[in-house]
């Protein structure tokens, strides 16, 4: 579903992203695993085009995208949850919701949408009028990754979704994450829970200064010495 071949990508003069290649495969969940300032959250601006790689290729679905605007790319079916949820805090719960559906086609089918997300996150069908300030951070979590669905990826992007959530939310959030998949959106995890994020991934891979140093099958990985040692404090 997702190729990303030898991805060079800057901020200003800084290298961040060091020929970065993986991919992604329809109806997976592949993790992206590493260390803060490793580069995880520049691989997803750089594949939503908020950052422009300098050099290398991004396709989806056979099509090239890394030259594409940004609104462009949502239209085909790529939703990208930022961390830090990024929230329009003085609008409801439902304002934002739409904002999610705003491509024309994904318009025609906003109340469906809405329906399907209310289902997955009932605490914000309770909290529909609500200014989305006024909520927990587990549900302001919970309202970002509705207002990405709202747009029916195909690829799901989640940027640190567990941060800083009390251990039974991160638990339910990981449920959802499997829910949504075996539904069949195929969904790329970049999460600091290294551990949470391999047990539920099909695939991960491990980045460290800006480059992917290991690849493996999640199980694989959990089991990996040199992972249990730098990421799982074993």
């Amino acid at each position: 579903m997702l190729g990303i071949k030898g991805i060079n990508t800057f901020y200003g003069k800084l290298q961040a992203l060091w020929d970065v290649s993986f991919e992604v495969k329809e109806k997976e969940i592949v993790s992206l695993v590493g260390a803060n300032g490793a580069g995880k959250t520049t691989i997803l601006k750089t594949i939503s085009n908020i950052l422009h790689p300098s050099s290398g290729v991004i396709e989806f679905m056979g099509i090239r995208i890394d030259r594409m605007p940004s609104h462009r790319i949502v239209e085909m079916g790529i939703s990208h949850i930022p961390e830090g949820k990024k929230l329009f805090p003085d609008m409801t719960v439902r304002e934002n919701l739409e904002l999610g559906a705003f491509a024309s086609e994904t318009w025609k089918r906003k109340e469906e949408r809405l329906t399907l997300v209310y289902q997955i996150f009932p605490r914000l069908k309770e909290r529909e009028k609500q200014l989305a300030r006024t909520l927990s951070g587990g549900e302001q979590q919970m309202l970002a990754m509705g207002r990405g669905l709202m747009s029916m990826p195909r690829l799901y992007m989640l940027d640190e979704p567990s941060s800083g959530l009390a251990p039974l939310l991160i638990k339910e959030l990981f449920e959802v994450i499997k829910i949504l998949r075996d539904q069949g959106t195929t969904i790329l995890l970049v999460e600091q829970n290294t551990q949470r994020a391999l047990e539920i991934s099909d695939r991960g891979y491990v980045l460290e200064n800006g480059r992917i140093t290991l690849e493996g099958m999640g199980e694989e990985l959990l089991a990996n010495e040199y992972v249990k040692v730098a990421y799982l404090g074993l």
